[in-house]
Formats: C-alpha cells, structure tokens, sequence
C-alpha cells in the first residue's frame, strides 16, 4: 500500500474533491480547478428566441488550432434527468475537449416540468443547426459533427443522432452526424419508474419510438458508448451494453467501454482535469474524435 504523504499533491487534490461528485455543487468544485489558458470562449449566444436557448462555444486556444485546423465540432448536452442543469456548469467539458483541439458547443434546453418530451429535443436539434450554420465562424469542419452528451443529455444525443425526425425539422439532413458519442445515457427504459422521469415524459402515455434504441438502423452514425460500472441511475447492462448490441447487429460501428472505478456522475467528471486519474474517459474520447490527448 501507498501511504498517502507519498500521492502526488494532484491527487490528493483530486481525492478530496472527488466525495463532492455526489452533490450537486460537484461540477462547480470542477470548474474552478480546471486550467484557463488553453481555450477560448463564446458565452451565452442565443441559438433562439427563449432564455433557455443559449449556448457556449470553447474554441482551442490558437497554439492548438494551429495543430488542427478544421477540428471536429462537438455539441455536448448535460444530463439531470431533464429537470436541472445549466451550461454554465459544464466549463470543464469545453476545457477537456477544446484543450485537445475540438470545438465544442454546449447548449441549455428547456426542461421538466416546465416542457415535456419531445420538446427537449427540438430545442436540442435547433441548438445543432445553429452550431452548424457557425462551425466556419470558429474554424470547425461542419462535416466532422459528433453529438455527446451524459445522462439525459446522453439520451438527447443518441435520438437527433439516431431518429431522423428531429435534425430533419430543424433543415439538417441526419447524415450531418458523423458519430455520436454517450456517457452513461438511458436508451431503453419503458417502463418507467422514476417519478420525476414519469413527468417529462407522460407515463403512461409515452411512445414507443421515444426509446433510442427503436431507431437504430444500419445507416445509423458510428457511436463510441461508455458507461460506468458503478452506475446505480442507468443501469449500463440494458441501456449502454444493450444498444451496443443492437448497433452491432445492425452492421453499425460501435465502441463500448465500462469503467470499473467511477459511478454515474464521476463518469463524466472524470474528463476534468483533478478528476482524470478515476478513468480514461478523456483519452478515450480524443482518440474517437480522432485527437490526441494532452
């Protein structure tokens, strides 16, 4: 055993901050730790006419957009079970991914129970119009556009990235995909039980086609799915191993990898600079969009 006066003071840090993950506080202790100076960033720009219909946009710092000059454009979406969350919370995930040459947008959306599905989708698929009409604006390649996202984001990403209907009403064709990537995302899960989940969706009234895991087709974009082993919120067996499945079948290219020592929330704050060391997500992820970690 290690005794701890001999960890490096980065985890030590780490591992003190790491408890916090399990409140809601935690993605603010995450922001104030992560590095400044190797991004820039667009904040609060309107992709509609509501106040929820804001979105940020970190670009690489000019030294890493020299490295890259057309860099993916990624368009991150939060989870909270569609009933919380704030772009602003999520700085860390526009460092992880900008800092290493991509150019991410993350947007806000309205949420539960203020709207119910499928509007949370539309705002979702107008949010990625608007980062495609601006990719030239901040040096991305609009045809390298990957749709991510954690939780209930995970699920917004896998349906504009699976079910045509969405992209298709906002003039995007669902071929503008080039992949899609998922964090711990609930893709199958009728019946539902969560009370909170019941709302923002209408149990018992809700669809069948509202499950991602409907539309999978062999035209479906190729998807990099991670999910945590811990995960006691989304169960990773049925939701993240399950589509898998269904993608492979289908002829899709799938990545799917669990990791054994983060749970739901550290899943996704593990792509922030004091939390890296639970997990691989990060370097994962680069390598998917075709970067290099730093």
């Amino acid at each position: 055993m290690i005794h701890a006066t001999y960890l490096p003071r980065r985890t030590l840090l780490a591992a003190a901050a790491a408890p916090l993950l399990t409140g809601c506080s935690a993605v603010q202790v995450l922001d104030a730790l992560v590095p400044r100076d190797n991004y820039r960033a667009d904040i609060g720009l309107a992709y509609g006419a509501l106040s929820r219909q804001r979105i940020d946009v970190y670009q690489p710092s000019r030294s890493a957009a020299a490295a890259s000059p057309r860099p993916p454009l990624v368009v991150f979406f939060y989870g909270g079970n569609w009933t919380t969350g704030q772009r602003a919370d999520y700085r860390f995930v526009g460092e992880a991914l900008a800092g290493a040459g991509a150019v991410v947008a993350i947007p806000d959306y309205r949420l539960s129970p203020g709207v119910r599905y499928p509007t949370f989708l539309e705002d979702c698929a107008q949010a990625v119009r608007w980062a495609v009409n601006h990719a030239d604006r901040y040096g991305a390649d609009p045809d390298r556009l990957v749709l991510m996202g954690h939780s209930a984001g995970a699920y917004n990403a896998a349906m504009l990235a699976l079910d045509p209907r969405w992209l298709q009403a906002v003039g995007l064709s669902p071929r503008r995909v080039s992949a899609w990537i998922g964090l711990a995302g609930p893709y199958d899960f009728l019946p539902i039980d969560e009370p909170m989940t019941r709302a923002a969706f209408e149990w018992p009234a809700t669809p069948a086609d509202s499950q991602p895991i409907a539309h999978v087709t062999p035209q479906s974009p190729p998807a990099l799915l991670l999910a945590a082993d811990r995960d006691d919120t989304v169960d990773p067996d049925r939701n993240s191993a399950g589509l898998a499945e269904r993608l492979r079948a289908a002829g899709v290219e799938v990545s799917f990898k669990r990791y054994p020592r983060v749970n739901h929330v550290t899943l996704v704050g593990s792509l922030g600079t004091p939390l890296r060391w639970m997990a691989p997500v990060r370097r994962d992820v680069l390598r998917f969009l075709g970067l290099v970690a730093s």
